[in-house]
């Protein structure tokens, strides 16, 4: 909590002094609140993209914005064992989020793999007209209700095509050196705006953990040493196009391909302290795996004579996730015995289709109308397989005894319909107001081990209402209901990569979408001449349904628990932040960024009984510290950022083992050169503290964690170590 007021004091400080050293009107900020940045701003910088121009407004939160590029390293995910993040925004394609969103042309992609931010590094500054901060509501956006809208308007009568290049090299704690490359081509002819890319990635994972265990009446029990090595690669294609048919339509068509594999192998070293002298058993894994992932999208937009306008647009993509566990016993030198086996394979598809009309019905008035049909469909199979056990080996697990695992082989779909309705209304070049309400209506249908079918349906009101105090001073209220989305993989049986104790987790197919009302009050203030900006925001959520870890043992000779719906609970907070040039002290080119938040939530424990903290959020707060300083004399620019969380209330609870978090700060550093025609250079460190690690203490019971009987302590801290990466792009 104390950093969070050191935080906030800098913060206040700094507005002081700024205010007190500027008192003329900012210069871009133009008519119904939206802050126009041309292209000519940036010229001094030399950018070569549109995201290094988006690096240099202040006050901007896209992607890496301020400190880094967009990176190399290829996909991945975990399923989670502690519950949603609550900060998804909610369903539906059309609704806004809390975090910036990007257009090009005011026109947001038909994506959700290909999203407009991720053209940003594609497209040239000599393509950029201007960028535009949008901080009203209006009907003719293609986003409603975010937090942040960024709209990068390119030239009209741009004609060329440019050839852009991207290479980089990364080394991890070990000398392991990786390489990486993408190639995009894109320009303009006419009416046609295109871009498609060609990337490969090659990234490598290191970590090393140490564990040490008591026993519960604190005698020694064992220590681990574990090293993991993962080593993903593979390639992608991407492709973006947007065509002005004419003065009153357009239509755009976006498309991307993934095909990714994986090696991850594991060197585990347990060290027995309950005898003497201490006894070493040595276990190694091989987990190959591989990631396919396609999707296209597309949008047609139509405007009539008389200022209305039809828009429809459709995505469908899949994701293919597959891996295979196996575990062995090392006897020695070159003896290793099988005692495990997971194979896991799922396939997620999605097919959305959405279409709206657009219209005025007074002056500065518009209503919205449309409907969305999303089709969401998760196919999953699990097989395991164990050695130690009776029966008959079987070799589609191994060469082990198959082990049954309930609700392994599954299929999890969604048919969701959503009609809703729209109102803006443009008060006056200060003060506009957005209402909307939606109305959800949608079956969840199993099939396989589990067969089941549920009807939900729900209406979700929203009030944005923006009131621009003076031309730098907006403040912003919101009321809305949210609903969240549910993780298909919660529905299903899943392979457990978290404890060695725990193979799988159990499914839940009896889980209901979590949902919240949402409560907040927004301050934004753009310091005078371009210095800065200043924002707080100060919430409080009502939660509804709860999804976190819950009892669904069947037989008590084995405990299990599955992500499932606890009930209702509180989370409230304020989240401050503050950006600013230093001219204050002479330092016009160095852009320093500060910002935390500090919250507290409550839910009621489903095991216990007791009022904790939720899992699954951010914790107590946490701090983000960045700074930027460009020598536009000498073509360089270098950057540090430092992320951190606060300690305490970092919890997990499951049904027999409670965990404790905590962590050092993260810390990265780059420095960037841009040489002859314009190749830039680009050197970056991240986890640049060699001994900077995350700890995690469990505490595992005797039976369920309401026994309050002690049955061991794992004491384990992991860490990764630096990565160093060397980038070099050019445009030719």
């Amino acid at each position: 909590m104390s950093r969070f007021f050191l935080c906030f004091s800098l913060v206040f400080a700094l507005f002081l002094i700024s205010v007190a050293d500027t008192v003329f009107a900012q210069e871009n900020v133009g008519e119904e609140s939206t802050i126009r940045y041309p292209a000519g701003y940036f010229s001094e910088w030399a950018p070569v993209t549109a995201q290094d121009m988006l690096d240099r407004i202040p006050g901007l939160d896209v992607g890496n914005s301020g400190f880094g590029g967009s990176s190399s390293r290829g996909p991945s995910s975990s399923r989670s064992r502690g519950g949603s993040s609550g900060r998804g925004g909610g369903r539906g394609f059309g609704g806004g989020s809390r975090n910036t969103e990007i257009l090009i042309n005011g026109k947001r992609t038909a994506g959700k793999n290909n999203s407009t931010g991720g053209q940003l590094s594609r497209i040239t500054s000599g393509q950029v007209d201007r960028i535009e901060i949008i901080r009203g509501t209006s009907g003719e956006l293609d986003v409603r209700g975010s937090g942040q809208v960024v709209n990068v308007v390119l030239n009209e009568q741009f004609n060329e095509a440019s050839l852009q290049y991207d290479f980089n090299a990364e080394q991890s704690r070990d000398n392991t050196l990786k390489p990486g490359a993408e190639i995009s081509y894109n320009g303009q002819r006419g009416g046609l705006n295109y871009q498609a890319s060609v990337r490969a990635f090659d990234p490598y994972f290191y970590t090393i953990s140490r564990e040490y265990s008591m026993l519960g009446d604190f005698s020694p029990n064992d220590k681990i040493l574990e090293i993991r090595k993962g080593d993903p690669g593979g390639g992608a294609l991407t492709t973006n196009l947007d065509y002005e048919i004419n003065q009153n339509s357009s239509a755009r068509f976006n498309a991307t391909w993934t095909d990714g594999r994986s090696t991850n192998d594991t060197l585990r070293k347990t060290t027995n302290l309950k005898v003497s002298p201490h006894v070493e058993n040595f276990q190694i894994e091989n987990s190959p795996g591989i990631y396919k992932n396609w999707e296209v999208g597309g949008d047609y937009e139509f405007n009539t004579v008389a200022g209305s306008r039809w828009k429809i647009l459709f995505i469908t993509n899949s994701l293919v996730r597959a891996n295979t566990r196996e575990r062995y016993d090392v006897l020695g030198e070159s003896s290793q015995e099988k005692n495990l086996y997971l194979d896991s394979w799922n396939e997620t598809k999605e097919r959305i289709v959405r279409g709206s009309y657009t219209f005025d019905i007074f002056k500065d008035q518009d209503i919205e109308i449309g409907a969305e049909r999303a089709q969401t469909i998760l196919d999953s199979k699990l097989a395991l397989g164990i050695s130690g056990i009776e029966g008959t080996p079987s070799p589609a697990v191994g060469g082990l005894i198959p082990m049954p695992v309930s609700n392994a082989n599954s299929t999890v779909e969604e048919m969701r319909y959503e009609p809703f309705i729209i109102h803006n209304w443009i008060f006056n070049a200060r003060t506009s107001l957005e209402t909307s309400i939606l109305y959800e209506d949608s079956e969840i249908t199993q099939r396989g081990d589990i067969a089941k079918q549920r009807d939900f349906s729900f209406v979700k009101p929203k009030v944005d209402f923006r009131y621009d105090l003076t031309p730098q001073l907006q403040l912003r209220g919101m009321i809305e209901k949210i609903v969240e989305q549910l993780t298909f993989n919660d529905f299903v049986a899943a392979s457990d990569d978290q404890d060695e104790d725990s193979n799988v987790q159990a499914g839940n197919a009896n889980l209901r979408q979590e949902w919240f009302w949402n409560y907040e009050i927004n301050a934004e203030y753009r310091l005078p001449n371009d210095i800065g900006v200043l924002s707080g925001r100060v919430y409080y959520e009502d939660w509804h349904d709860r999804i976190e870890r819950i009892d669904v043992t069947v037989d008590e000779s084995q405990l299990q628990s599955a992500n499932g719906n606890i009930g209702d609970g509180e989370r409230y907070g304020l989240n401050v932040s503050a950006s600013m040039r230093m001219r204050m002290i002479g330092m016009p080119n160095l852009l320093v960024s500060a910002s935390a938040i500090v919250e507290d939530t409550k839910v009621i424990d489903p095991i216990l009984g007791d009022e904790r903290r939720m899992m699954g959020m951010p914790w107590r707060g946490r701090s983000n510290w960045a700074f930027r300083h460009d020598l536009p004399s000498l073509n360089l620019n270098y950057g540090m950022n430092l992320q951190d969380s606060f300690d305490g209330g970092r919890l997990r609870y499951d049904i027999d083992d409670i965990e404790y978090g905590s962590g050092d700060p993260f810390w990265g550093a780059f420095v960037e050169w841009i040489g002859p025609q314009n190749i830039t250079f680009r050197l970056e460190a991240q986890q640049i503290i060699e001994k900077a690690k995350m700890c995690r203490e469990r505490h595992r019971f005797v039976g369920r964690i309401s026994s309050g009987i002690l049955e061991e302590i794992e004491d384990q801290c992991s860490r990764s170590g630096p990565i160093i990466s060397l980038k070099m792009t050019g445009t030719f």
